[in-house]
């Protein structure tokens, strides 16, 4: 393979034209070292396709310089023109501006968040103090991209973010104590600072959206941190010694409720053992008297029959018993009589009875 770097080779190559300079004077660089090695270590196949993708590359540089470019996605295309902001606004992707005499900046309309570090600010009291760092969470919304942009060029954030929020930082501080800025209100201080951002910019950029701020504690001068330290531990200890205090008003309460609940309970099972034994005894003097009063029946039953039973003994007798009959059993019972007896004073008991009986028979 003849060696194409040699001036001989090169005084060998067929005309060319005009247009194909620009390759010729390629193919010279690949005549160059390291080149030149390659020429001769690699297939002349693999020398063209090298020659080809150099060419590409070279090419596709030139064309990215002059005229495409790419918006990302979460942006738009904005383009100016000798200095003037043109009316033109692209998607994301790839475009095509007016090489040389145009240029574009890709502006981020999706969420973002900026951060502004190293802020002083003077309290009400003179103590200087700063913020090391202070996030801005905001959006652009696209419909009103354009308006900000030419009002605030795409640098808007540095207006409305940055220089906003050193100036707002600087008003509160500037009418707030140091107690206030460090402990009282810092808690508030965002939202505060969120409305306050939000109210000027509806006003004078409307479109840009302040969705949060955070913000981190200010640096205050060592000596009255060390005091603030202090102030705090004391504080912990006083919280620490309360936490304390309720917990043993808390197990004493738990004791007291857990007595309560068993002298409840206790109460409960007498009521309960009072109640079942009360019961026992109703039901026993129930029985009771059920017993009495079939007693008492049946004893009145009893009497009443006795009764009856004597009353209708006296009635039959008093049926039976007639005079005849009385003076016949008075006969009977004096001959059935073995003992006589004799004399004056005789009771004459029988003997009225007989005569009476006599007299009285018809």
């Amino acid at each position: 393979m003849p060696d194409r770097s040699s001036p001989s080779a090169r005084s060998r190559l067929p005309p060319r034209r005009a247009a194909i300079v620009p390759v010729y004077c390629i193919h010279n660089i690949f005549a160059s070292f390291p080149f030149r090695f390659l020429s001769t270590s690699l297939h002349p196949s693999m020398i063209r396709v090298l020659y080809v993708l150099f060419l590409l590359g070279i090419n596709l540089e030139i064309v990215k310089g002059v005229g495409l470019h790419r918006i990302p996605e979460g942006h738009i295309g904005v383009y100016y023109r000798g200095g003037a902001l043109l009316d033109r606004i692209t998607d994301p992707g790839f475009h095509w501006k007016t090489p040389l005499i145009t240029k574009h900046y890709a502006v981020q309309v999706t969420v973002q968040t900026d951060k502004v570090t190293q802020i002083p600010c003077g309290t009400s009291g003179g103590t200087i103090i700063a913020f090391d760092r202070v996030e801005v969470v905001n959006q652009l919304h696209r419909h009103a991209a354009h308006a900000i942009v030419k009002n605030y060029t795409v640098h808007y954030d540095r207006t409305w973010i940055y220089h906003k929020i050193h100036h707002e930082i600087n008003q509160f501080c500037s009418q707030h104590t140091l107690q206030e800025v460090y402990i009282d209100t810092f808690d508030r201080l965002d939202e505060i600072l969120t409305e306050t951002l939000q109210r000027d910019i509806d006003i004078f950029a409307p479109g840009l959206k302040i969705i949060a701020i955070r913000m981190t504690k200010p640096r205050i001068p060592r000596e009255i941190l060390h005091n603030y330290e202090k102030i705090e531990a004391e504080k912990t200890a006083l919280k620490v010694a309360e936490q304390r205090q309720k917990l043993v008003e808390k197990q004493a309460d738990t004791e007291r409720k857990k007595a309560m609940i068993e002298a409840d309970k206790e109460t409960r099972v007498a009521a309960i053992h009072l109640n079942r034994t009360l019961a026992a005894k109703i039901n026993e003097q129930r029985i009771a008297e059920i017993e009495n009063e079939m007693k008492v029946a049946r004893v009145q039953a009893e009497a009443d029959s006795e009764l009856y039973r004597s009353k209708k003994e006296a009635e039959a007798n008093a049926m039976r018993l007639t005079p005849e009959l009385l003076h016949l059993e008075t006969v009977r019972a004096l001959a059935n009589n073995t003992k006589i007896y004799f004399g004056e004073s005789i009771p004459n008991i029988f003997l009225d009875n007989q005569l009476s009986g006599v007299t009285k028979l018809p």
